[in-house]
């Protein structure tokens, strides 16, 4: 799994104009090519009188999975645009439609490309941008008596935390970062001077900043 990705909060889509075509950029995160496709279908049929639906989608840790459609424009002028600012945006795990509704203005290859590329970058910024960053569960048991230390002593450190589970012992969830895990749980073998039970849980991503 990786440390972190960038991709798309939630769907969105937004229009722009250029020489008096619409064009509007639609966007998804995907996580899985099923899901990209119904999506772009789902577009299509939404705007079943569009001149033309370009998309292209990325799905992947490694981007194992592109694909791109011109849809009718020359070919290079829609898709590979739209993939190439997914690419350099470097979104994971996102599909974008670009749709045109031709305003009867004629925009050479090079103006193509242009409107394409512009429309798949107000498509990701209808989506929200993030980034995901993936952390570890550890769960750490302990008396009631350390409670308080150990509590402040993960405000000082400004450890993301979970739910904490009061029974007869208290216990807490914690979630530093994946690859400070096994730090951490030494640390907190140290600051219970061995006095609690540490266990491990699943990796989980978060948004960044959130």
């Amino acid at each position: 799994m990786l440390d972190r990705y960038k991709t798309v909060r939630q769907a969105g889509s937004k229009e722009i104009v250029i020489k008096k075509s619409r064009f509007i950029g639609h966007v998804m995160p995907v996580e899985t090519e099923e899901e990209a496709v119904a999506f772009i279908e789902e577009i299509k049929k939404k705007h079943w009188n569009a001149t033309h639906n370009c998309s292209a989608y990325m799905i992947g840790e490694r981007d194992e999975i592109q694909k791109q459609s011109d849809d009718g424009e020359p070919s290079g002028t829609a898709g590979k645009p739209i993939l190439e600012v997914i690419r350099n945006q470097g979104r994971k795990n996102v599909a974008i439609v670009v749709t045109r509704y031709f305003g009867g203005i004629m925009l050479g290859a090079g103006g193509l490309i242009r409107a394409y590329t512009d429309g798949a970058v107000a498509a990701i910024e209808s989506g929200d941008p993030i980034t995901r960053v993936l952390h570890r569960e550890i769960f750490v048991e302990l008396d009631y008596t350390w409670l308080g230390k150990v509590e402040n002593e993960l405000r000082n450190r400004d450890v993301r935390m979970g739910e904490t589970n009061f029974a007869d012992t208290v216990t807490l969830t914690c979630l530093p970062l994946d690859g400070d895990a096994e730090s951490f749980m030494s640390w907190m073998v140290d600051l219970t001077q061995g006095q609690s039970l540490i266990t491990e849980g699943e990796r989980l991503y978060f948004i960044e900043g959130e």
